[in-house]
């Protein structure tokens, strides 16, 4: 003899909606754990601050450095004024929408910055930034 149960018999179902909620989740987790092993290829400056700076790194983004003793590096690289001109020379034919960054030490002279900028101005490259550090918040 069978006995029913008063409650209804319901069919077992998986819901989604949880499924998508940690889908997305782990998406996230993933692309913020990503931006954190950008690898930066730059040499170690003293920059300036300003009020303004916000954190911005983009790996197609060419960066020049000028140390305090009117040095230019490119990755890492010493390179004189002609070697500089020929590399931007050729990445621009390579790239014609070449975004440039150059950064320099906060004890840089103007005029330095400056002969590096006219170099990258005199290749044709128009997309020039320089990288400055955002300020130090007080605790």
């Amino acid at each position: 003899m069978k006995i029913g149960s008063p409650f209804p018999a319901k069919k077992a179902r998986i819901e989604i909606i949880p499924l998508i909620d940690i889908m997305f989740f782990l998406l996230a987790a993933f692309m913020m754990a990503s931006l954190t092993m950008i690898k930066m290829q730059s040499i170690k400056m003293n920059l300036p601050t300003a009020t303004m700076a916000t954190r911005d790194f983009k790996p197609d983004i060419f960066n020049i450095a000028v140390d305090k003793a009117g040095d230019v590096y490119v990755e890492k690289k010493l390179v004189t004024t002609v070697e500089l001109q020929s590399i931007l020379s050729n990445k621009f034919r390579l790239n014609t929408n070449l975004p440039v960054y150059i950064s320099g030490d906060k004890d840089a002279t103007h005029g330095t910055v400056i002969r590096v900028l006219d170099i990258v101005r005199r290749e044709g490259i128009q997309k020039v930034s320089f990288a400055i550090s955002a300020p130090k918040s007080k605790p």
